[in-house]
């Protein structure tokens, strides 16, 4: 649940949602509001904002006011004018459509790749190419999106595994150790099942990898690394997960990339050997022909 949403449904003292209100209404004004000036502002105590943020589950006002901040920024950044849920109408032409879609998802990686930052992808880099095994826990469509991830991690000689079969996923997360890491894909980071995997992982001191939504949600405080997916879509009134799939496609090929290039040379030579003996398809263009 986005934070946003949490102040407008959780339920908070009258204390609490003076403070609530301010910060549904003016977010642009509290970035440089210490403790002490926001109790002054909203007329109320610094133990009050305390409260307040450790209900949302956050340590005191610094962590609330950064997330709150990051979150803001997020959603009111110009994103695109096509609708995530419904980018098209029944009375939109072929070539509309076609215009639409392309603007949505050049859209949802622009706007994923604003939210990456260099050191967390260095930590899962490391985590990565430590890793003796990867497992990947995820769930119906999202299965399928990442076995593409699976084959050419694969293909480079890094061992990735899915976990497809329903009711299988604990026994399999207790077969890895310290020395494997998991990656798990979940658009609302509220997975039951997942979250019961994790939970086996983590007393295992198993490193694992959130690729979630942004805002508070369970997965993403739970894993060791998290990686946001494009926020946009509702649940169900929708016509389709395209933002949501693009983001998982482009931060799997961002961690196979990021991986690839640790060893380019020797990964490059190795794909064109394996390649040269086992790719034997027929062409008409020249543009596919090899050297």
């Amino acid at each position: 649940m986005l934070i946003k949403e949490q102040l407008q449904t959780l339920h908070f003292s009258s204390a609490e949602q003076v403070t609530v209100d301010f910060l549904l209404h003016y977010p642009e004004k509290i970035a440089n509001l210490t403790i002490q000036a926001l109790a002054k502002q909203t007329f109320t105590q610094p133990s009050t904002i305390v409260r307040l943020a450790k209900k949302m589950n956050f340590n005191g006002w610094k962590d609330l006011k950064k997330a709150y901040l990051e979150e803001w920024a997020y959603l009111s950044r110009h994103f695109t004018k096509t609708d995530a849920n419904l980018p098209f109408n029944k009375t939109d032409s072929i070539m509309t459509i076609t215009k639409k879609m392309a603007s949505l998802e050049q859209s949802a990686i622009s706007d994923i790749y604003s939210l990456l930052e260099h050191q967390n992808l260095a930590a899962i880099k490391k985590m990565l190419l430590e890793s003796a095994t990867i497992r990947i826990f995820s769930q119906n469509a999202n299965i399928l999106i990442s076995k593409d991830f699976a084959l050419k991690m694969n293909r480079i000689g890094k061992q990735v595994l899915h976990s497809d079969i329903k009711g299988e996923e604990r026994y399999e997360a207790y077969t890895l150790t310290s020395k494997d890491c998991a990656i798990f894909i979940s658009y609302t980071g509220e997975n039951k099942s997942l979250l019961a995997v994790n939970a086996i992982l983590k007393k295992n001191n198993v490193p694992t990898i959130a690729i979630t939504s942004i805002g508070d949600n369970t997965l993403s405080r739970a894993c060791t690394c998290f990686l946001p997916i494009t926020t946009r879509e509702k649940l169900y009134s929708k016509i389709g997960n395209f933002t949501s799939n693009i983001s998982i496609i482009y931060l799997l090929d961002v961690l196979y990339a990021i991986v690839f290039s640790a060893n380019y040379d020797n990964n490059l030579r190795q794909l064109r050997e394996k390649g040269r003996v086992v790719d034997k398809r027929m062409i008409n263009t020249d543009i596919m022909k090899e050297n």
